[in-house]
């Protein structure tokens, strides 16, 4: 099944959701207002705000779906705000993101870590809109702990501590993965769970949703590795070979490119099994199949 006529369809109603929530009031600074615009509506795949509203068609109907999409907007501004601020000369001080200067490049460093602040703000902003206010307490909640210091922001903090610590010793695949499933998965897995909430789906649907998402999440993180040493910078949107540069750790450098290639063909099968509970002929459950599917491909 194509995933595209309906990839097409959510990923509108995501950047009319996205343009809508950041029209602010005379108060905001219009450079900020730029910096924040800039960073969020940048072209991107919108991976994540795609998976809230599948997983709540999935666990609901597309009723459920539009009242969703205050989630979703919620958890690209998260998305948003960590990649600007990992772009930033302290962190992985990078220059090119989504094919374009990165926000501290385009405006000034203060400009793009008050972008990033303002974001996170407003992604808190977004879910507290959802109804009822149970639904939308409990969603900030799962959001703050999925975006925090034990998740995607100590993943980010250890990524930065152990870049320059391989000596092949002491370090493992199973230790990086635990970064990765906190920097990268958290929020992948946020995603998939506030989109089930808001449809009301069952604890075992919840399970096999966030089950999947460990799954894409590494999935996700072993292609992204294998793009840096094997895509084009011109495709994929940023600056490659950093990895190898920085001796940083990565799939390649601990599988090689074929261990790798076969880590993340073994996570998909295990995500694919992971949505076993579900209804196999509906068009939701299709294309989260199909957008697991075809992470290999990106590589090929």
């Amino acid at each position: 099944m194509s995933t595209k006529p309906y990839l097409e369809t959510l990923r509108q109603e995501i950047e009319s959701a996205l343009d809508s929530a950041t029209q602010f009031d005379a108060d905001c600074p219009e450079r900020l207002r730029e910096a924040i615009r800039y960073s969020l509506l940048a072209p991107g795949k919108r991976l994540r705000p795609t998976l809230v509203l599948i997983a709540c068609e999935l666990c609901g109907d597309s009723i459920h779906r539009q009242n969703a999409l205050p989630a979703a907007c919620a958890v690209e501004m998260i998305h948003a705000y960590s990649l600007i601020h990992d772009d930033l000369p302290a962190m992985d001080n990078d220059d090119l993101r989504r094919g374009l200067p990165t926000c501290h490049r385009k405006f000034d460093e203060a400009t793009a870590i008050l972008a990033g602040d303002a974001l996170l703000a407003l992604a808190f902003e977004m879910v507290g809109t959802l109804t009822p206010p149970e639904l939308a307490g409990r969603s900030c909640k799962e959001l703050a702990i999925a975006a925090g210091a034990s998740r995607l922001v100590g993943g980010q903090m250890d990524d930065m501590l152990r870049e320059t610590m391989i000596d092949g010793k002491n370090t493992t695949v199973q230790k990086m993965e635990l970064v990765h499933h906190r920097k990268t998965g958290a929020l992948i897995r946020v995603s998939l769970k506030l989109g089930g909430m808001i449809a009301g789906a069952s604890l075992p649907q919840l399970d096999a949703l966030d089950a999947f998402g460990k799954d894409f999440g590494l999935a996700f993180q072993i292609t992204d590795d294998l793009l840096d040493v094997l895509g084009e910078e011109a495709t994929v949107g940023k600056r490659l070979h950093k990895d190898a540069a920085k001796a940083k750790w990565s799939y390649p450098y601990f599988l090689g490119i074929e261990g790798a290639k076969h880590a993340a063909e073994k996570m998909v099968s295990d995500a694919e099994k992971a949505l076993a509970i579900f209804d196999h002929d509906t068009v939701p459950l299709q294309m989260l199949l199909n957008l697991v599917q075809q992470l290999p491909n990106r590589i090929k």
